[in-house]
């Protein structure tokens, strides 16, 4: 830890008051130490950014998505850290996702809205450099077939 002035280490008696401002006060010392953002907060932000994408009907997949559904008490950032993976060094982020798309949604260029609203937002609120997002589209919703996933799940079919 750095050397801080205790008050009762002070030379003189009572507070110092400079009469002129000092040039140096001018700009703010940068204070060291680190600073470390756990993974689950970059999944956030980039699940966060995603949702706000025109075209994504949902984040994540499988035992994320459906324990989600289910306890209907996660969180949301809970939920999207589970459905957002990242792996975060340094400096650099990498960030995989899993997303179902709207159908008519051209993908190609959702894809790349995506990459660009994920990057911008990690980038602005960690500083970190996005290094890849890679894009899984595990399905493509229907509008009003939402039973769908259900029936198919108990192989039942029309011959």
């Amino acid at each position: 830890m750095a050397d801080i002035e205790h008050a009762s280490e002070r030379t003189a008696p009572g507070p110092t008051i400079a009469s002129t401002p000092s040039r140096r006060s001018a700009q703010p010392a940068e204070a060291g130490g680190t600073t470390t953002i756990a993974d689950s907060v970059v999944a956030v932000i980039a699940g966060i950014a995603i949702r706000e994408t025109d075209g994504v009907h949902s984040v994540g997949k499988g035992a994320s998505k459906a324990l989600g559904a289910v306890t209907g008490r996660m969180s949301a950032s809970s939920s999207l850290s589970r459905a957002v993976k990242v792996e975060v060094g340094e400096k650099q982020a990498a960030i995989d996702v899993d997303i179902e798309v709207e159908y008519g949604m051209p993908i190609h260029e959702l894809a790349s809205q995506l990459r660009t609203h994920v990057s911008d937002a990690v980038e602005t609120m960690t500083g970190l450099d996005v290094v890849e997002i890679n894009i899984n589209v595990f399905a493509v919703h229907i509008p009003g077939d939402d039973s769908a996933d259900d029936s198919a799940d108990t192989g039942s079919r029309t011959r």
